[in-house]
């Protein structure tokens, strides 16, 4: 049994050696616009992110794996920044792509860490600069780098990581898989929409696919509670008013459980939180509740009234800070300042909702938004896209997912449950956290649906508190809700069941 258990460790360590090296030689590898500035073993452990901050804590349990970082030169103003990372040991056989955050900026190395531990190969993008995601100004005499961050580094990487994955395993991947959320899930519907071959399934949360008003949107957001300083409302306030949206929205399902299943089903007015004379502090003045009420009504046209960008739901009141707290609506404000005016003293406050948009509309041009709705392409190489939306997400309208989704089905008709699918779940916030079940694994599902054809007929979600799950719940195809059975515990997914919405 000695001899057996050394020959073993003998045998790992050889393996081990050889993949360093052939690691290594990574280095060498010649890709077109591509160097290969670094090309390494990381051993199993614990990998501190570069560039982080003393205090950030290091990611956690890595198995080992070789790590590559390179750059793509497209343009001549490119300088897009790659990372891909190779399981040395227990490769699924698999790639996934992640996605950023804003205006990305930076590798999105948690991502990278969570792609690797489920056994896939895995990469990741700066999109082509270093930065702040909150901060656009990379982009002010750089369209070269607009059109990295807008679409080209997204793509150039994926090829890149797909030959470097050949060049280590000497094989292609059998399946390609894009994973991301908000700016994330934009990329996944542009590669879905303009290089349709790239991956074979594709998990897109939040996306921000209708860039150029999503961005009015939320300095629609920052106008209501910034243009008079009489209509701001104090983030003190934001969990007295969600406590509000929840009493006066939560049974419309027919199930008191502390979730809006769809905000659509309540109409929650803020004025029941109106001050009474001589009150203050647990109260809205007038003007705040204007404000409250513009932000759930969303951003319209002053002179046709249409509507720009939907307006949040109730419940995502406790998101509210990101655009309505703050001084200036970080991410959106700096679109409008360097990209489309190229001003950096733009005021938000000055932005027209009528000639601005449409100023943005003929700017971009489909260069960043990525809203068209013929996937047909995509579908036809046996290509499956998995949205999901949190209902309480504070960031990014959850209907803007909804009038895609429904612009999808019209191009694709019947078949279109065959191929997308749109998940909406109930107390999420943007991407992660909140009330409701925010915890699943949609790549599992989208990698089960590409390789048994079998369209998720629902994804269980939890919830967790202190590290602890205390409530999981099925997320349906939409539109179907999940349905209490009427029996056994509310927080237990197997008591409900998805079905058409309950009808008001």
């Amino acid at each position: 049994m000695r001899h057996l258990a050394f020959h073993a460790v003998v045998v790992v360590a050889l393996s081990t050696a050889a993949h360093a090296a052939a690691c290594e030689d990574l280095a060498k590898l010649s890709l077109p616009n591509t160097k290969i500035s670094l090309a390494e073993v990381v051993p199993a452990g614990d990998f501190k992110m570069p560039n982080a901050p003393p205090a950030a804590p290091p990611l956690r349990n890595l198995p080992a794996f070789c790590r590559v970082a390179a750059d793509i030169t497209p343009a001549p103003d490119s300088d897009i920044k790659m990372e891909v990372w190779l399981p040395v040991s227990g490769w699924n056989g698999k790639f996934q792509g992640v996605g950023n955050g804003g205006w990305a900026g930076a590798i999105s190395y948690g991502q990278l860490a969570d792609a690797l531990q489920a056994g896939y190969a895995t990469a990741s993008t700066n999109t082509g600069h270093d930065g702040e995601g909150s901060d656009a100004s990379f982009a002010l005499g750089h369209p070269e780098k607009v059109t990295d961050f807008a679409w080209r580094s997204v793509h150039e990487m994926t090829l890149k990581a797909k030959s470097v994955i050949a060049a280590f395993y000497d094989k292609q991947p059998a399946r390609s898989y894009w994973n991301g959320c908000s700016t994330g899930g934009k990329q996944g519907l542009k590669e879905a929409q303009k290089f349709p071959d790239d991956y074979d399934g594709i998990v897109a949360g939040a996306p921000a696919n209708y860039w150029t008003h999503l961005m009015a949107g939320d300095v629609w957001i920052g106008q209501a509670t910034h243009s008079d300083p009489a209509a701001y409302i104090p983030p003190a306030k934001y969990p007295m008013i969600h406590r509000a949206a929840i009493d006066a929205c939560d049974a419309a399902d027919g199930l008191k459980d502390g979730l809006i299943d769809d905000p659509r089903a309540c109409h929650f007015d803020p004025a029941v939180l109106a001050c009474k004379e001589g009150q203050q502090d647990d109260c809205l003045t007038a003007p705040q509740i204007e404000a409250a009420r513009k932000i759930y009504a969303g951003a319209k046209n002053p002179r046709t009234g249409e509507q720009v960008f939907p307006g949040l739901e109730p419940g995502s009141e406790p998101q509210w800070v990101v655009f309505a707290g703050s001084p200036e609506p970080p991410i959106v404000a700096s679109y409008f300042k360097y990209l489309l005016f190229k001003d950096p003293a733009w005021d938000f406050r000055k932005l027209d909702l009528d000639k601005d948009v449409a100023a943005a509309e003929k700017f971009d041009n489909g260069l960043i938004a990525a809203t068209d709705p013929n996937l047909k392409p995509f579908v036809a190489h046996g290509g499956k896209l998995l949205l999901w939306h949190g209902w309480e997400d504070g960031l990014i309208a959850p209907r803007n997912s909804i009038n895609y989704f429904e612009s999808v089905g019209k191009v694709l008709g019947a078949k279109t449950g065959d191929s997308v699918r749109l998940f909406m779940a109930p107390g999420m916030f943007h991407c992660n956290g909140g009330d409701g079940p925010n915890r699943f694994d949609a790549v599992a599902a989208v990698d089960d649906w590409v390789e048994h054809a079998k369209a998720p007929e629902r994804i269980v979600a939890s919830h967790r508190t202190a590290g602890q799950v205390d409530r999981t719940r099925p997320l349906c195809p939409y539109p179907q809700v999940a349905t209490y059975s009427g029996s056994g515990s509310i927080d237990d997914a197997a008591n409900f069941a998805c079905s058409a919405p309950r009808k008001p």
